[in-house]
């Protein structure tokens, strides 16, 4: 029980001291699941959407996602007379 009470002291040191450490994920995150999300929704992948949605992969889902799946897919617009 010491063993993970310390890991966690340590662990809650690292954090504070590198807080900026985090603040980086965070944004990084953010862009990569907002253009994921809007690529997705607007291919109407709808399981895509509910995956990218729900899991926390630190961008690496939605990079896969947006250079791999998505790109493969396109939006075709018909005009109306």
């Amino acid at each position: 029980m010491n063993t993970f009470l310390e890991s966690f002291k340590i662990a809650q040191s690292f954090v504070v001291s590198h807080i900026w450490i985090f603040w980086l994920l965070i944004i990084w995150s953010l862009v990569w699941k907002g253009f994921a999300l809007w690529k997705s929704a607007r291919l109407s992948h709808k399981w895509w959407f509910i995956a990218i949605l729900i899991l926390n992969t630190v961008g690496i889902l939605e990079i896969f996602y947006l250079f791999f799946v998505g790109r493969d897919y396109s939006v075709k617009v018909e005009e109306q007379k």
